[in-house]
């Protein structure tokens, strides 16, 4: 394929078929303020955010190997465009595609302060951390304008209670002011992804994210700041960025942080054809052998959904990257440790002050 044929700023390079579409043939959009022209041709990058209404922002997470039990999600979509997002699939449920919609449809919850609000003040509620971004990210390029972020940090502060973000967005530093008064009681811990140490390879991965240096500036900036920092590096490409255990490592501990995580690449879903028309283009000689070895961690396929499995892989190459992890953790994260979030304030904040003894 022709490199030159890539849709530039973008992940995916065309529109999947959305599985649900296959079965029902019927598509409804009166459930959003969808304001797209008609005939807009699919290769043009503009970007269209979209208000959506939900009854509930907080979501119980079942899946026993996800390390959290409960998420909020104030965008659905995400400009960014990581070509490997598991999240892609989600946006079918909605009714478009998990390929160039899901990067060009922002689907936009402004109601999500005031749920959460209300869920925080139901006596039944007891607290547990909730993790921002368990599906997209929550800084990605809609909350400058939007905002809805801050304001959700707002709510956490005022009720005392636990919160996780999860992002690859320097724009996390605009909200240091409420990252450190939470962290003062223990109520925040910060998930920064980095996934390479190389622009090129940041640039075709994930074309619309902060670049490396600003990630670990952000993680050195928290750091330094007493808000305690694990990073992500997930996931782990073999053939693409599974030779950088070691060095990303040592970068993130040098930079502050206090923890790594990590997964192996899995193509669930709609991801498989995505994935696969993306790398045949973005990196052509070597396409083969991704493919391939991605293949050899799962089994012989592109993805296994086994709880326990799916994200870290069976095989000579998913040991000797879990091995790397091993070693990384020991040789630069050895006497570091993320803490607990703290629970035991929020019965005393539930209706908005400290209660009256």
């Amino acid at each position: 394929m022709n490199p030159k044929s890539i849709i530039k700023g973008r992940g995916a390079q065309h529109n999947v078929s959305n599985r649900f579409f296959e079965l029902s043939h019927e598509q409804r959009d009166d459930f959003l303020e969808y304001c797209a022209k008609e005939g807009e041709e699919t290769d043009k990058n503009k970007t269209l955010y979209l208000p959506v209404f939900p009854k509930t922002i907080v979501n119980k997470v079942t899946s026993p190997d996800v390390g959290m039990g409960y998420s909020m999600n104030m965008y659905q979509g995400c400009e960014h465009g990581c070509v490997y997002c598991y999240a892609r699939n989600s946006h079918e449920y909605w009714g478009y595609s998990a390929g160039l919609d899901f990067e060009r449809r922002i689907l936009v919850k402004k109601d999500a302060p005031k749920l959460l609000e209300a869920l925080l003040r139901k006596k039944s509620w007891q607290a547990y951390p909730i993790v921002m971004s368990g599906n997209t990210d929550c800084y990605q390029p809609a909350e400058k304008q939007f905002q809805i972020t801050r304001q959700c940090l707002e709510v956490f502060l005022k009720y005392k209670h636990p919160v996780g973000i999860i992002t690859k967005n320097a724009l996390i530093l605009r909200d240091l002011d409420i990252l450190k008064a939470l962290a003062k009681d223990n109520l925040v811990g910060v998930n920064i992804s980095i996934t390479s140490l190389s622009e090129d390879t940041r640039r075709i991965l994930e074309p619309r994210t902060t670049t490396i240096k600003k990630r670990l500036e952000t993680v050195k900036t928290l750091s330094e700041n007493g808000i305690p920092v694990n990073v992500m590096l997930a996931p782990i490409i073999p053939s693409i960025n599974s030779h950088e255990v070691l060095p990303l490592a040592k970068a993130v501990s040098e930079a502050g942080a206090l923890s790594i995580a990590h997964t192996i690449v899995r193509l669930n879903g709609a991801i498989g054809e995505i994935f696969t028309e993306w790398v045949k283009k973005a990196l052509p000689d070597r396409a083969d052998k991704v493919l391939h070895q991605i293949e050899n961690c799962h089994g012989g396929t592109l993805n296994d959904s086994r709880y326990g499995k799916r994200m870290r892989g069976e095989g000579h190459i998913a040991k000797q990257i879990n091995d790397l992890i091993k070693l990384a953790r020991h040789k630069y994260l050895k006497d570091k440790a993320i803490p607990k979030l703290n629970t035991s304030l929020h019965e005393q904040y539930k209706f908005g002050q400290l209660k009256m003894f």
